[in-house]
């Protein structure tokens, strides 16, 4: 417990590719009581042109999805085996949970889903310009080609406000004040974004 809120054991974590979110699932991983066991050399990317003598990466820990290490399936066995210890708030990261928030809640009602929202074209660019099919992890081979991205972009954006819709969430910027409203901490955010909302199903 931080300050009087409870963590849960996970968090399901969705954005859009290039929506920004795996930075901010960084973020909140750096919170203390967040369980980072499932990062190793193999499944990081550092950010294009920023070499691994750097401490700025892209993508840190385990993604779930199609073709990617793990594939996207709601089970918590499966899900588990990624870490190497199940202390803690582990974050648990895919694109496809934006189609999948009604089954976590009935599955996982204890846990908790973070979305994060960023309009389609600002994401699309945004993930070309991170390497985008030469993202070294996760791999998007799934994905195909370019116009297959823009458009699997614009179908988890529309899920997300969907689902935001449908449970009467609340859209924010990511700040100090919300992550201490959320997480009963305080961090610094490095780096925030006008175009980049977040919000937490509970």
């Amino acid at each position: 417990m931080q300050n009087g809120i409870e963590l849960p054991k996970r968090i399901f974590f969705t954005g859009a590719p290039g929506s920004r979110w795996s930075g901010i699932a960084q973020t909140i991983e750096n919170l203390s009581g967040f369980n980072t066991s499932d990062r190793n050399d193999n499944r990081v990317h550092y950010r294009k042109g920023i070499g691994r003598g750097s401490n700025i990466v892209g993508h840190n820990g385990s993604y779930f999805g199609h073709e990617m290490e793990f594939e996207a399936i709601l089970d918590a066995d499966y899900l588990d085996q990624a870490w190497s210890n199940l202390n803690g708030t582990r974050i648990i990261k895919s694109h496809e949970w934006a189609y999948k928030i009604e089954e976590i809640k009935n599955k996982f009602p204890d846990d908790w889903i973070m979305l994060v929202y960023r309009p389609d074209m600002v994401s699309y660019s945004w993930w070309h310009e991170l390497g985008g099919f030469k993202i070294s992890y996760p791999k998007y081979t799934w994905y195909k080609d370019s116009s297959t991205m823009l458009g699997e972009i614009i179908k988890i954006n529309s899920h997300i406000l969907e689902s935001a819709y449908k449970y009467n969430l609340t859209w924010n910027y990511l700040t100090e004040d919300w992550i201490q409203d959320n997480f009963g901490q305080t961090t610094e955010i490095i780096t925030k974004s006008s175009d980049v909302l977040v919000t937490i199903l509970k």
